[in-house]
């Protein structure tokens, strides 16, 4: 593989893996916001009925809430997920063409 074919899988390796490490964080700040805010009891006034668990407490949020949050933290984890499939064929990659050139070099040596 070129080397211009490895930079341009490391770059679209990054471009996944680093948006989806942030979405991960955000929703992680999200979960957060939503432990230290949100009631720890139905609240039907307020339409806040749907449970959510958050690190052991259950506190319940509106089913807006919950949707936005659940397609925020499966959309990072997808687009982590990709990012880190790229990076491992990056490397693999990487570590072929490595492989190879050390061979060649002693090679080369071995003819000298």
């Amino acid at each position: 593989m070129s080397r211009v074919n490895l930079h341009v899988l490391k770059f679209f390796a990054l471009l996944f893996l680093l948006p989806g490490l942030g979405g991960l964080i955000f929703s992680a700040m999200v979960s957060t916001d939503y432990l230290e805010n949100l009631p720890r009891s139905p609240a039907p006034s307020e339409q806040r009925m749907t449970p959510r668990n958050v690190h052991g407490t259950v506190v319940y949020q509106t089913i807006q809430e919950d949707e936005r949050l659940s397609v925020m933290e499966y959309t990072s984890v997808s687009v982590f997920l990709v990012g880190l499939l790229l990076g491992i064929v990056y490397l693999e990659k990487w570590s072929s063409a490595r492989q190879n050139e050390f061979e060649t070099d002693l090679l080369e040596e071995a003819e000298a």
